[in-house]
């Protein structure tokens, strides 16, 4: 009975059947299941109506994972320019997580091609960074992981394939040292070969790159060479021809940088990944699985443009029959495309900042450093990038760190952009200055004062300082207080106050030395003094001591001319409610002036009295009343008797 059901479905329906032997025949497609040729799956994907649904997701990923394979396994130095299109032709936004599985299990297999690997990774990195970066996750984690079971063949080929990576620039040198010094940590045979291994792959680039750091680890080798306890002799002998190597050459050995036909891509289009042994790391292993895409369509849609951006295909050339009309649009679309692309995501800026940071902290001097960033060539208004980042790696530090302070001075005697960046971020850390900890605070102030002394920073910069009760706050006089004590200590106090006594640069130092009240020029005075640096303002001592002179004549001047117009008092002389007067010259004088000068006349009065002749006599003589106390015979002190 069942049966006779089952055939009256059939011939209901007969796709039913067909679609029943499809799924159970995609079932056993999958990875370890029975064998598709490819015609057959071709037919299978024609025989699907529905574009989106989960039999026909599955197979295109089928179809996806075998041309990855196929195209991986086939690649060689001689081909590879011929392969690459044929790879970015298949979605490898989907496929990533296939491609870089394919990749290290090729590189297992066959250590001798892995320069070629490397190759095609770096092309595809400059496109699709975020393969490149999966790669690098998933070799540090195998490496780690042999290297904690102890799986020699796996280490050798994870260090080898990391080695080639950094020689393209994928992986920034950074981890090479760090793999490197965990294996001569612990000195044993297998580690110190493998770490001799790993050096001769990537010697030449990280001579190039840090000669410094290269020198580092062979200084370890030769210390485990000495010592000879936790090796045997053929490690030693292992170690012996690593310095052969060193002094012969390693490119001259056999070990270049990149072979010749296989420098494929350009040194600033290459991005880099700084990649630690202390990060936590993302493997992302499920993109190996199939997953169902909801938006499929739409995903495969987005890649078709991608891929014809990356292989310049135009979108519409396999489209037949069109009219005159339609071609004339089809030339006008490119003119409308064809001017410059703008990055409006901030990717661009984000890579510099990453790069000169890494540049700045990696370097072991200077000098290195500057090298270093002049050779990556900092794109031409991006001067303040590298200025900022200099300030921002300086006020990190726990102590203020010289290093930073002569790599900006060497920038800003340079090129002139750089000094005008320093002069910018000069301004805005001094208007931002109260967000600052006092450490921090510290540290600019003292780079500041670095640059300030040795004239790589304009002192037209001090103009944005005003010393006055109003328009300081507590961080400002931090800031100034240390950047003038640093400035004294590298000059000396007298060459600091011949330069702020310059006439020619008095407009730069009117802020720093105010003139326009007394009460502003006691402040200033009073806070110079509190600081140590009292000497620099005895040209506004011998000024705020003539002002009530100064004041006086004005005040004459002014009341005698009053005489002669209301007009010219009112707009000379104006009295505030509070009693205050203010001159037409700007200076204020308050009741502290004219008690200044009936204090001048007070003395004045006194010292002449001492002068005279009965003043002495009657300070000679004691007091009357001792003279009455000491007297006996008073009819007072008899009665008491």
């Amino acid at each position: 009975m069942d049966r006779k059901v089952d055939e009256g479905e059939k011939e209901a329906n007969p796709h039913a059947n067909g679609t029943r032997n499809m799924s159970s025949r995609m079932d056993r497609s999958r990875t370890g299941g029975a064998y598709i040729p490819p015609f057959k799956l071709a037919q299978m994907m024609s025989d699907v109506t529905d574009k989106e649904s989960v039999e026909f997701q599955r197979l295109t990923w089928d179809a996806l994972r075998k041309s990855i394979n196929g195209l991986v396994n086939k690649v060689n130095a001689s081909n590879i320019k011929h392969i690459l299109p044929e790879l970015f032709s298949e979605n490898l936004v989907r496929g990533r997580g296939l491609l870089c599985r394919a990749l290290m299990k090729s590189q297992v297999a066959s250590p001798g091609f892995t320069p070629v690997y490397a190759a095609l990774v770096s092309v595809v990195n400059t496109k699709f960074p975020e393969v490149g970066e999966l790669l690098l996750h998933r070799i540090i984690t195998a490496f780690k992981r042999s290297l904690r079971r102890k799986d020699k063949p796996i280490c050798l080929a994870s260090l080898k394939f990391i080695a080639h990576l950094v020689n393209q620039q994928v992986a920034h040198e950074v981890i090479a040292f760090e793999m490197a010094l965990l294996l001569l940590e612990k000195p044993s045979n297998d580690s110190v070969e493998m770490a001799s291994e790993f050096i001769k792959e990537c010697g030449a680039k990280l001579q190039e790159i840090s000669s410094s750091g290269l020198n580092f680890i062979f200084d370890r080798l030769r210390a485990i060479l000495h010592e000879g306890r936790d090796v045997d002799k053929r490690t030693q002998y292992v170690i012996e021809g690593l310095y052969a190597v060193r002094k012969t050459g390693f490119e001259a050995s056999g070990y270049p940088v990149i072979p010749e036909n296989l420098d494929l891509v350009e040194e600033e289009d290459q991005i880099t990944h700084e990649v630690s042994l202390e990060d936590e790391l993302d493997t992302n292993m499920g993109l190996d699985v199939f997953r169902e895409d909801d938006e499929f369509l739409k995903h495969e849609e987005e890649y078709k443009q991608m891929k014809a951006e990356i292989l310049g295909e135009d979108s519409d050339e396999d489209e037949s029959g069109e009219s005159g009309s339609s071609e004339e649009e089809e030339d006008e679309v490119p003119e409308q495309h064809a001017g410059p692309i703008h990055d409006e995501t901030g990717t661009d800026l984000v890579n510099l900042r990453r790069t000169i940071y890494l540049t700045i902290m990696s370097a072991l001097d200077f000098e290195e450093a500057g090298h270093k960033l002049l050779k990556m060539g900092i794109p031409e208004g991006q001067e303040i990038e590298l200025a900022t980042m200099i300030i921002e790696c300086c006020s990190q530090e726990k102590t203020f760190i010289k290093y930073y302070a002569l790599l900006g001075e060497r920038f800003c005697k340079l090129k002139k952009a750089y000094a005008d960046s320093f002069a910018d971020c000069f301004v805005e850390q001094y208007s931002m200055i109260h967000r600052l900890e006092t450490n921090k605070l510290r540290n600019v102030a003292k780079l500041f004062a670095h640059l300030l002394a040795s004239d790589a920073l304009p002192w037209a910069v001090l103009a944005v300082i005003q010393i006055t009760e109003e328009e300081t706050t507590s961080s400002s006089r931090i800031f100034i207080k240390i950047l003038f004590q640093e400035l004294s200590e590298i000059l000396g106090l007298r060459e600091l106050d011949s330069r702020l006594q310059d006439p020619t640069c008095a407009d730069w130092f009117a802020g720093l030395f105010p003139k326009d009240s007394a009460k502003n020029m006691r402040f200033a005075i009073n806070f110079f003094t509190s600081i140590g640096l009292g000497g620099l303002t005895d040209n506004m001592r011998e000024f705020l001591k003539k002002l009530p002179q100064i004041l006086a004549a004005q005040k004459k001047a002014e009341a005698s001319g009053s005489s002669y117009t209301t007009a010219s008092s009112s707009s000379g002389d104006e009295y505030t409610s509070s009693g205050d007067y203010t001159s037409s010259s700007g200076y204020e004088t308050d009741s502290s002036s004219e008690s200044y000068e009936e204090g001048e006349n007070v003395r004045q009065r006194k010292r002449s009295r001492s002068k005279s002749p009965e003043y002495r006599q009657r300070r000679q003589s004691p007091p009357r009343r001792h003279r009455q106390r000491d007297d006996t015979s008073s009819p007072r002190r008899r009665e008491r008797r």
